[in-house]
Formats: C-alpha cells, sequence, structure tokens
C-alpha cells in the first residue's frame, strides 16, 4: 500500500518512519513545488499531483494550509483522508468556528471583523482585553493581536488594515475577535477514529508555550477532564465524518473547557507518544487512514516532549540522561524554526522530574527559556 502525504516536513517523515513496520510506503507531495519527494532521503521521485494521486491507494495531510488546486483533485479521487472539509476548517478560523458552532461544543465568544466598524463593535460587544486572530495563515503565534485598553485601538487597527491590504492580493483573508479567556493552563487531546467510527484517544497533554509557540508538552496519566475532552472531541469528529489523529487544543477553566482550536492531522503536543504510548499518533494515523485496526493509545510511562526551536546541535551529554530520545528533523536552522524535539520518560513522576531537571541544565537556556515552569506540574500527573 503507498499513502501520499501533502506536505514534505517533519510530520511526513515521522508518519513515514512508522509505516515502514506495516510495509507501508509513503511519499510526500511538496505542495510549493509540485515535487513528489521521499520523506526520509529527500529524494526526488517525481513531479506533478495527478501522478502522485494515480499511484496512491491513500491521501492524507501533514498541514491546513493547503491550496484549493491540490484539495479538490484529492478529495474527487475518494482517497483523501480525513478529507478537504477538515483540512479547510483546521486552516481557516471562520470556517472552524462555525463547525464547534455546529458541534455545539464550548469556545470563546468571538465576532468577525472586516472593516473597522466590526472592529469597533467587537471591542463593545466582548470587551477588553481582547485577542484577534488572522483566519487563515496563522500559527505558532503569527498574525495574532491583543488589545488591552482603549487607547491601543487605533494603533491595532492600523496594523490589522495593513496585514489585510497585503494579504488580499493573494488571499481571501479575514480577522476572527475573540473574548479573552483568563484560562488555568491549556491542554490539547489527540485521538484517532478509524473509518468504522471506531475512536481511541491518548491522554490529555498539558502544554506551555512561550511567544505563542509550544514549548514543552506533558502527559497526564488521569486528569479530571479526560471525559469532558473525549465527549468534545466525538462531538466534532462526528461533524466531520472524520477519519485519522485529530488534534484538538483547550483552554482550562477551572472544571470548564473552551475549544482554542483544531488540528486536522497529527500534532506537535502529541509528538510524546513516540516513547509515551504503545502506538504513536504517527502509527495511528496511517493505521486509520489505511483501514487498519487503532493501536493502544493509553500511557505507558510518564512522558514529556521539549521542542528543540532555531538550533541543530545541543550537547551530546544529554543523551547519557536515561530514556531521553533525540529527534531530528535534518532542517536547516533559522531562528524560530523548529529543528527536532526531545523525549523524556521515567518509570515514575518524582523520576521524570528529576530527570527533567538534570535535562534543563544541560540545555542552553537562551534557546529553551521557561522550562522550569514545568517542573512543578510533573508531580501532579
Amino acid at each position: 500500500m503507498k499513502v501520499l502525504v501533502l506536505g514534505a516536513g517533519q510530520l511526513a517523515r515521522m508518519m513515514a518512519l512508522e509505516a515502514l513496520p506495516l510495509n507501508i510506503d509513503v511519499e510526500a507531495f511538496d505542495v510549493r513545488s509540485d515535487q513528489i519527494i521521499h520523506p526520509l532521503s529527500q529524494q526526488v521521485l517525481g513531479e506533478g499531483l495527478q501522478q502522485a494521486l494515480r499511484e496512491a491507494d491513500v491521501v492524507t495531510a501533514e498541514f491546513e494550509h493547503i491550496p484549493l488546486s491540490v484539495l479538490e483533485p484529492c478529495q474527487q479521487s475518494g482517497k483523501f483522508f480525513p478529507g478537504s472539509t477538515a483540512i479547510l476548517a483546521g486552516g481557516d478560523r471562520r470556517r472552524e468556528k462555525a463547525l464547534l458552532q455546529q458541534a455545539e461544543v464550548s469556545t470563546a465568544a468571538f465576532c468577525l471583523v472586516k472593516n473597522r466598524a466590526d472592529f469597533d463593535a467587537a471591542i463593545t460587544s466582548l470587551g477588553l482585553p481582547l485577542v484577534l486572530k488572522s483566519a487563515l495563515e496563522g500559527y505558532d503565534g503569527k498574525g495574532q493581536w491583543r488589545i488591552k485598553s482603549p487607547e491601543q485601538a487605533d494603533d491595532v487597527w492600523a496594523d490589522i488594515a495593513q496585514f489585510l491590504k497585503q494579504s488580499s492580493k493573494k488571499i481571501n483573508q479575514g480577522i476572527v475577535a475573540e473574548q479573552f479567556i483568563p484560562f488555568d493552563y491549556e491542554v490539547s487531546l489527540v485521538g484517532a477514529r478509524a473509518n468504522d467510527g471506531q475512536v481511541k484517544w491518548y491522554p490529555l497533554t498539558e502544554n506551555h508555550h512561550v511567544n505563542g509557540v509550544l514549548s514543552v508538552s506533558l502527559a497526564r496519566a488521569q486528569h479530571p477532564l479526560q471525559a469532558k475532552a473525549e465527549q468534545m472531541f466525538n462531538a466534532i469528529a462526528e461533524q466531520l465524518n472524520y477519519v485519522g489523529v485529530l488534534a484538538i487544543e483547550f483552554f482550562v477553566v477551572g472544571d470548564t473547557l473552551l475549544v482554542n482550536e483544531i488540528a486536522p492531522r497529527v500534532h506537535n503536543s502529541g509528538h510524546w507518544t513516540q516513547q509515551g504510548s504503545d502506538s504513536s499518533q504517527f502509527a495511528n494515523h496511517i493505521r486509520a487512514v489505511c483501514g487498519l485496526p487503532l493501536g493502544e493509545t493509553n500511557l505507558q510511562r510518564p512522558t514529556l516532549m521539549v521542542n528543540i526551536l532555531g538550533i541543530d546541535q545541543l550537547p551530546e551529554n544529554l543523551l547519557a540522561i536515561p530514556e531521553l530520545h533525540l529527534h531530528w528533523y535534518g532542517k536547516t536552522a533559522r531562528p524560530g524554526r523548529k529543528m527536532g524535539h526531545i523525549n523524556l520518560s521515567a518509570e515514575a513522576p518524582a523520576q521524570l522530574k528529576q530527570r527533567f531537571a538534570q535535562l534543563i541544565k544541560l540545555l542552553p537556556a537562551e534557546h529553551f527559556p521557561e522550562l522550569e515552569t514545568m517542573l512543578p506540574r510533573i508531580a501532579d500527573i
């Protein structure tokens, strides 16, 4: 069997690694160059979407920002999972909000902003502070604005207006204004849904972000909101008739969950599953889209993940830490770029906390800020 992944980045690479033991070949289609690429060797295997579709048994995606000119023939092929509706919802906050309303799951109050009048109305109806996000092409903290006081409104709108003017030449850009949520912390739920409707969920994962980019993900063995998160996952997945791995990011506010955003694909916060679960998110995505039974998703041992951003070298002695696994993506370094990740496991939370403290001492602080803030959270898992 051959799987074609739309996108040729690290997620396609990790899917390919998990597909090999299942005797499934994975190829990647680079939507920017129109080339078919081997996701591990980066060898160019061919060119053109139609050739790639003819040769593939299954088509899936590693990211949401895919042109309609690519999505439409993939959908028409009948081979595409989770399908264009899910991908479009994950890539456009306007569609995403409509989906959440249809699925009747809780999210922050919001309104759409097309002009200054809408902007002013959003401030009046939603109140301050207010978060504004680009509908398209916003990720890892990009395309976002925050207003804390009325005095900031003119400057923020001027910036947004310029952003919209520049974007309008390329895409149908828009702005979603959201009520600011004073959340306790952020979690995500990664789950897999098979084509027969079977669903398996991984444990809720607590996430810590720095400047809008994920820094640390910590798997939670028994979170009190796990069942509620699973119910919300099911509502969204059923609305989409979803097949594959889906990730949902939540704000935790007391004993309430509010959906922040969805990702119709394998997700950065689920990388810990490579070492912390019997079947990783990548293995289960391949299983789901290929019509195979799903693997087990329970937490096998306490595990966390640390993102590596902007650098391509780390001290070699960190590999001496027991149950530490280093995953490089083979990229050229540039500031802020996701270059790899570290998975760290242990037999008990106390041991994981001790090993994480040891790891923090070995990592360059300027590239790994605020890691210490997660140490107290490990005692609670």
